[in-house]
């Protein structure tokens, strides 16, 4: 009988049982015991995953295995053709060292725009019209009714107001897309390139210090990297109006959250929707204490079928590069590389 190719999961697995044992009947799943970084790296240097061909990764195993760097890739199987990553964002994973190693990398992107700008709404409303801070007053039993001191201030209307769009990927779109029936009066966007106009969907494109300048909401969706950590910082928050609200469902470090909470102290921005933070799972108790911060615990895709149809999409791509040699969702970075494509089953 001949061997089945093996794939490491990383896991866990929260929904797609199905699709992974599916997957069991052409190939050998492995799995890790790390329980922290430095187990995980000598898993690797031992041989335990030798003749590992995939591997599968989330968010949860990066807070076992630590980030999937230069220093870890090196360490990985000569054997390993692939990385999937469960998730839109993969700041988690070094892209270049794995490309120049001859992985190909791949994530799950528009899978998790609907769930991701849905809840960006949420945010952008409760923060624009102070409904958390109200209900934090409830909590505290200071509803009394007339006692303009002791309510949440008065809140804003979404219509007549600029939005922009940093970053108007699929998220960006679909946040847009979801705040038309508002009456917003227009839809500025950023991106590095612009989009053709069928994609634009409206939206005037503009430089970053325009969207900055001239927003009176600005919704984040761009991409955690090296370039793009603490773009909203001291210097970009100067250049914002007074009062900016500003919604983030991309990565907390986008953000420098001691710019952030000084600004949102002093009213320079009126009120902030994070889903993400700097420092997640830790974050500072003196900013979610504000009562101006609408907060979620990172729960941007957090129903059953954004979670089934992105663990299903991972196997895909694991399956694909089986039976194909390619997976389905490669990443920019990775795009016009040359990677061994020959099917693993023959």
């Amino acid at each position: 009988m001949t061997e089945k190719p093996k794939v490491l999961n990383l896991g866990p697995v929260r929904c797609a049982f199905e699709a992974w044992k599916k997957l069991e009947e052409i190939a050998d799943v492995v799995y890790s015991d790390a329980t922290n970084r430095d187990e995980f790296l000598q898993e690797l240097k031992s041989g335990k995953f030798d003749g590992v061909v995939a591997i599968s990764r989330t968010a949860e195993s990066a807070r076992r295995t630590g980030q999937l760097d230069a220093e870890a890739i090196q360490y990985l199987p000569k054997s390993v053709r692939s990385v999937s990553n469960n998730g839109a964002g993969y700041d988690s994973i070094d892209a270049v060292p794995l490309g120049e190693r001859g992985i190909q990398l791949s994530n799950v992107p528009k899978i998790v725009d609907a769930a991701t700008a849905d809840t960006h709404i949420y945010l952008l409303l409760s923060a624009l019209r102070n409904f958390q801070w109200g209900h934090n007053l409830m909590l505290e039993g200071r509803w009394v009714p007339g006692n303009k001191a002791a309510g949440a201030p008065i809140g804003h209307d979404l219509g007549g107001k600029v939005v922009g769009i940093y970053g108007m990927g699929g998220i960006g779109r679909a946040v847009r897309d979801r705040l038309k029936p508002f009456g917003c009066k227009k839809f500025i966007y950023y991106n590095r390139k612009r989009l053709e106009p069928d994609l634009e969907g409206g939206a005037e494109y503009v430089d970053l210090d325009t969207l900055l300048k001239e927003s009176d909401i600005i919704s984040i969706n761009i991409p955690l990297n090296k370039e793009t950590r603490h773009a909203i910082n001291k210097e970009t928050i100067s250049k914002m109006k007074k009062g900016v609200v500003i919604v983030n469902t991309a990565r907390g470090a986008i953000v420098d959250e001691k710019a952030l909470f000084e600004a949102l102290k002093d009213g320079h921005i009126g009120a902030v929707g994070s889903d993400v933070f700097e420092f997640e799972p830790k974050v500072s108790q003196s900013l979610l204490e504000l009562p101006n911060l609408v907060s979620l615990p990172h729960m941007g895709t957090h129903t059953y079928e954004t979670m089934l149809d992105m663990e299903e999409h991972v196997v895909a791509n694991i399956r694909n590069v089986l039976e194909k040699g390619k997976v389905l969702s490669l990443v920019p970075e990775h795009v016009g590389l040359e990677f061994d494509t020959t099917p693993v089953i023959k």
